[in-house]
């Protein structure tokens, strides 16, 4: 063993040598990290109550992104005692396992909004976008009221179900015939949500920006906001067993 150590220094001297042997390692722990995902059917660990986003939850995850407050606002928890004790269990790789692309990330210039959900009431997310610092005087977000100016497309929602179904998303032909109709109905105080809970359970549904004559991109954002969170139930979760 000792004559190996000692011949060490061939490889320290000679860079051919060092760069080969470096590849191999690399080579070896790569395979040994990475083989055995082939053989898995799912690296993520089954947890109860996770369900597709509704239409307009997901037309609301849509302006999310489009609006850009992923870039101060992360939607993952770390298991720190800080960030559990602010802002709730720690998240979970299920729960963002149908975010195409996922809202994860440690920039925050605000809060983390991972369990969001339920946390206010329509009228507080609805003022707190159109002028933030009338409910938060320290803020420095800009103002979204034109979201309660913007009617939201409902046209092309099923190609957008569609769309999330073809990388892996499952959604199926019920929720795909009624996604226009799902989308209004969320947000009409006044429907019969009955088959739309049923497809998708633990969805909010009313109206969400204060105007039930028409569907706005206020009440598809809130709506996907008031959703963040609110779908395992961490009373029955176990962090070593999954549910007790």
């Amino acid at each position: 063993m000792a004559s190996i150590l000692d011949k060490h220094h061939i490889l320290e001297k000679n860079a051919t040598l060092l760069l080969v042997g470096s590849l191999l390692v690399v080579s070896i722990g790569g395979i040994v990290e990475i083989a055995p995902l082939f053989y898995l059917q799912n690296t993520i660990e089954k947890v109860e109550g996770m369900r597709p986003y509704t239409p307009l939850e997901l037309a609301g995850r849509n302006i999310y992104i489009r609006e850009g407050c992923y870039v101060c606002h992360s939607q993952m928890i770390r298991p720190f005692r800080d960030e559990v004790e602010r802002y709730g269990h720690y998240s979970l790789a299920a729960e963002s396992m149908y975010d195409h692309p996922f809202q994860w990330g440690s920039k925050r210039t605000g809060p983390d909004l991972a369990r969001v959900g339920g946390r206010y009431s329509n009228e507080w997310h609805v003022q707190h976008l159109s002028d933030p610092r009338a409910v938060v005087p320290e803020s420095i977000m800009p103002k979204y009221a034109f979201l309660k100016e913007q009617e939201v497309t409902v046209k092309d929602v099923g190609m957008d179900l569609k769309a999330n179904e073809d990388v892996g998303v499952p959604y199926n032909d019920d929720m795909l015939a009624n996604a226009e109709a799902d989308m209004k109905a969320q947000a009409d105080p006044n429907a019969d949500t009955t088959a739309l809970l049923q497809r998708y359970p633990k969805a909010k549904v009313g109206d969400f920006d204060g105007d039930p004559q028409k569907l706005t991109e206020m009440d598809a954002l809130v709506a996907y906001l008031q959703m963040l969170g609110t779908l395992v139930d961490f009373s029955t979760y176990d962090d070593a067993t999954g549910y007790r």
